[in-house]
């Protein structure tokens, strides 16, 4: 008789070695936790913006008084090098910081008509409980993206963090417990995507999700017969354009760090290469030197430059993706193949050429160390090659030119565009995408706007 699994289990990706499990909440434990965000959300919200920051604050210490800890730990339980986790908590707590000190600001009441005998004011109001799902790949700052600005905007928030880093879970939740917010202000889910459909199945205001699209479409579904907002950043498969004109010593390491970052596994990485004809076997042969220069290792070692994928499925996913480009005639340019003589789930950085349309890299989201390369000839083409995918939510376009920078940027059907080594990603800016990337925008003013709803109220003078 088939028993299902009561417990997460935590597995190394560098040694494949288990580090720990947690308890799977169970569908009373869900429903009691929703049910308590229900009965805070109304003291929540009245606090204000400045009365909820003096209980964010003191996350946004705590997260900063283990800072080491939390860095070793996102390392080990999803293979992140250490160099770049270390980052990644710094980003975090930057981002964190940002939403406090920017909140009484941007959700102020508004002033939008007044004449001699009234006025009207726009006020910003928390929808109330939001369900916030988040993935594995840059586990505190998936957090603070979707938990901290929930919560500085005035929704409570009860979270389910991805079951492949349970442990980093109970470690954020601890830390939330130790700050003293109000009871039901925020709660923590545990468990794999039935979990997270019961969440979404409760008496909920808000769907917070950041993953894959085919998981978002569902929850659209989801969010629509309940007739609630929806925040979703979902898949991608950005391009990255090089001109005939570009700087390619100023922008290889560029456009190497954008693809094989974190192993490839960057929701927003560049994940097609489309490079002019007359500079495509320079691209190649650069991007072939520094990828074979690279340490790939444990990523608990500070030497390592690229850690293992998460999980075997994801490196499986990855070998079949592709042996399906093998199969139909890619050319392997570097690296194709599973690192057999380390124990957890490395793949070598990989070039391909010789892609063609029909190919599964070129279709789907890569979420791993493989790079598919095209050139073209025309500027037409390359928007064309660019735009030729279900995604839209980054790009990047490598150029001397500024005015054809700005002409293509323009024209590419993404929501966030990249030029040379200028990155798009602040936590005063907006980050989001189009088409099957999603919907609505985390961080800046536009993050708190679609975190609240408005209300204008007629005043008499």
């Amino acid at each position: 008789m088939f028993m299902a699994p009561t417990h997460l289990i935590s597995i190394n990706p560098s040694t494949s070695e288990v580090l720990g499990e947690v308890p799977i909440s169970t569908p009373e434990e869900i429903t009691t936790k929703v049910a308590q965000a229900n009965k805070a959300k109304h003291a929540w919200k009245e606090l204000g913006a400045e009365g909820r920051n003096g209980f964010l604050r003191k996350i946004i210490e705590l997260i900063a008084s283990r800072k080491e800890e939390l860095t070793t730990l996102q390392s080990q339980e999803m293979g992140m090098p250490i160099s770049d986790a270390k980052i990644d908590v710094e980003d975090g707590l930057r981002y964190a910081q940002w939403y406090v000190d920017h909140a009484s600001e941007y959700l102020a009441p508004q002033e939008t008509f007044s004449n001699n005998e009234i006025y009207h004011t726009v006020f910003h109001e928390p929808y109330g409980v939001s369900a916030v799902i988040t993935p594995w790949n840059f586990p505190i700052s998936n957090f603070v993206w979707g938990v901290m600005q929930n919560l500085t905007a005035g929704n409570v928030v009860v979270w389910k963090n991805s079951e492949e880093c349970p442990l980093f879970g109970t470690k954020m939740e601890e830390l939330v417990s130790q700050a003293g917010l109000p009871e039901g202000v925020f709660a923590e889910v545990y468990g794999d995507g039935k979990v997270g459909d019961c969440l979404v199945h409760q008496e909920i205001d808000l769907i917070w999700f950041t993953g894959s699209t085919k998981v978002g479409q569902y929850l659209y579904t989801v969010a629509a017969e309940k007739f609630i907002k929806a925040v979703f950043e979902l898949g991608g498969s950005s391009p990255g354009i090089v001109f005939a004109d570009a700087d390619i010593d100023r922008t290889i390491h560029s456009i190497y760090m954008n693809r094989f970052l974190n192993c490839g596994q960057v929701c927003d990485g560049l994940k097609r290469l489309i490079v002019h004809n007359s500079r495509l076997d320079e691209v190649v042969q650069k991007l072939k030197q520094i990828a074979e220069a690279k340490k790939v290792g444990n990523a608990t070692d500070p030497s390592t430059e690229m850690g293992p994928l998460v999980a075997h499925r994801q490196l499986k996913a990855l070998k079949d993706q592709l042996q399906d480009a093998i199969e139909k005639s890619a050319k392997i340019e570097t690296g194709g193949k599973e690192i057999s003589d380390l124990s957890g789930f490395f793949f070598q950085p990989t070039l391909l050429t010789q892609v063609t349309p029909e190919m599964r890299v070129w279709q789907e989201e890569v979420f791993g160390p493989v790079l598919p390369i095209v050139s073209f000839e025309t500027e037409e083409e390359a928007v064309n090659l660019a735009n030729d995918t279900k995604y839209g939510l980054s790009s990047y376009i490598f150029t001397e030119d500024t005015v054809l920078a700005k002409r293509v940027a323009s024209q590419i059907d993404a929501g966030m565009v990249g030029i040379n080594n200028a990155y798009y990603g602040q936590p005063c800016s907006p980050f989001g995408g189009r088409k099957c990337s999603g919907m609505g925008s985390d961080h800046g003013i536009y993050g708190f706007h679609d975190l609240t709803q408005r209300k204008v109220v007629a005043f008499e003078k």
